[in-house]
C-alpha cells in the first residue's frame, strides 16, 4: 500500500508549499497526493511533478496520510526524498 512508502522513506516533506519548493531544489523520488484534497491545492504540485518526471501516487485520505506522517491534521501532499 502507498502509505507504507512513507514509513519506509528516510526523509519526507509534508505539505503543498514545502513540496513545491522541494520539487525545485531537492531530489524527490515520489510524491503522494490525497484524492480527497482540494484540486486547487494539489493541481499545481501535480503539474510540477509531471514536468520534472517525478512519479505521482494517489492515496485515499488526507487524514490517513497525515496520521501516517505523524501529524494530527490531514496532509494533501507528501514528498519522499531520496
Amino acid at each position: 500500500m502507498s502509505y507504507e512508502k512513507v514509513f519506509q522513506a528516510k526523509s519526507i516533506i509534508i505539505g503543498t508549499k514545502q513540496t513545491a519548493r522541494a520539487l525545485r531544489t531537492e531530489s524527490i523520488t515520489e510524491i503522494l497526493v490525497a484524492m480527497d484534497a482540494d484540486p486547487r491545492l494539489t493541481s499545481k504540485i501535480v503539474s510540477q511533478a509531471e514536468e520534472v518526471n517525478v512519479p505521482i501516487t494517489y492515496v485515499d485520505s488526507m487524514k490517513k496520510l497525515g496520521k501516517t506522517c505523524g501529524i494530527k491534521v490531514g496532509a494533501a501532499v507528501v514528498a519522499i526524498i531520496s
